[in-house]
């Protein structure tokens, strides 16, 4: 009767414990960028924060959907996914609502061809594209950000569906959304050294990033999942711990700050 009782307690831990591991796949990856959404909020300066973050995030988990429709994997990650993919559209909103409004002598910038009339700054019509590809990823409204990544969706869907067939492609694609996301924390990396500070970025962001992409590494290498997994892993490990000495070296060795109208003008061209 114990044994029956001790085993219906296990079972119950294991459900409990496999419905947190569920919760925490499916929304782990979102919590680092609640603190960093309060602070841009808060202080409304989005400079310490590297958008092209939102970029490579928006790819990898793009590609990862596509390449559920070649070889498929459990549902979790698919709505990880999502909610990922909406998480970054969210924050692009958040970002180019607080640029454009401490920019205000800004150029207007935008993805599609377009002949508007802004703040009397004149966007002529274009025949396809009005962007200068030194400012790729730096727009002026969230439209045109919701705009490149429909159509990167659109374009990336129909190789996918022409060649879906191929299993190279398909494993390409696997690989390729992998590596990406390993990519992550290059964007933030750059823009610190362009900055020469870590200012504006939240450290609690970096420090979840750290602790969440070490735990899925030692999984990655104590489940024997394929190379690649891990491979990638421990280069997103890399890169986290070099933004945590960058945190540190730009603290202890301060540079001189830029003038406020430069560092804005600056901002608007790296980011």
């Amino acid at each position: 009767m114990e044994e029956e009782a001790f085993a219906q307690i296990v079972s119950a831990v294991n459900q409990l414990v496999s419905w947190v591991a569920a919760g925490a796949m499916v929304f782990g990856g979102v919590v680092p960028y609640i603190p960093q959404y309060r602070d841009i909020r808060r202080t409304q300066n989005a400079e310490g924060f590297s958008t092209y973050v939102c970029l490579v995030l928006l790819v990898a988990n793009i590609l990862r959907i596509l390449f559920r429709f070649g070889r498929y994997f459990e549902t979790l990650l698919l709505w990880q996914s999502i909610i990922m993919i909406a998480t970054m559209l969210v924050m692009l909103n958040l970002c180019t609502s607080v640029r454009m409004a401490t920019e205000l002598n800004t150029k207007r910038r935008s993805f599609l061809a377009t002949d508007i009339k802004e703040e009397e700054v004149r966007i002529p019509n274009r025949l396809f594209l009005d962007f200068d590809w030194n400012y790729f990823w730096s727009w002026s409204r969230f439209l045109d950000y919701l705009q490149c990544v429909v159509a990167f969706t659109l374009v990336a869907a129909y190789v996918t569906y022409v060649l879906l067939d191929s299993a190279v492609f398909v494993e390409s694609l696997g690989f390729l959304a992998v590596f990406t996301e390993a990519m992550l924390g290059t964007p933030q990396l750059y823009c610190n050294h362009q900055n020469k500070s870590t200012e504006g970025m939240s450290i609690k962001m970096v420090l979840m990033w750290t602790s969440g992409d070490t735990f899925k590494t030692v999984y990655f290498l104590l489940t024997q999942a394929p190379v690649q997994f891990w491979t990638c892993g421990l280069l997103q490990v890399i890169v986290d711990f070099a933004i945590l000495f960058q945190v540190y070296y730009y603290g202890r060795y301060p540079h001189k700050p830029a003038s406020h109208t430069v560092s804005h003008t600056t901002s608007a061209k790296a980011l």
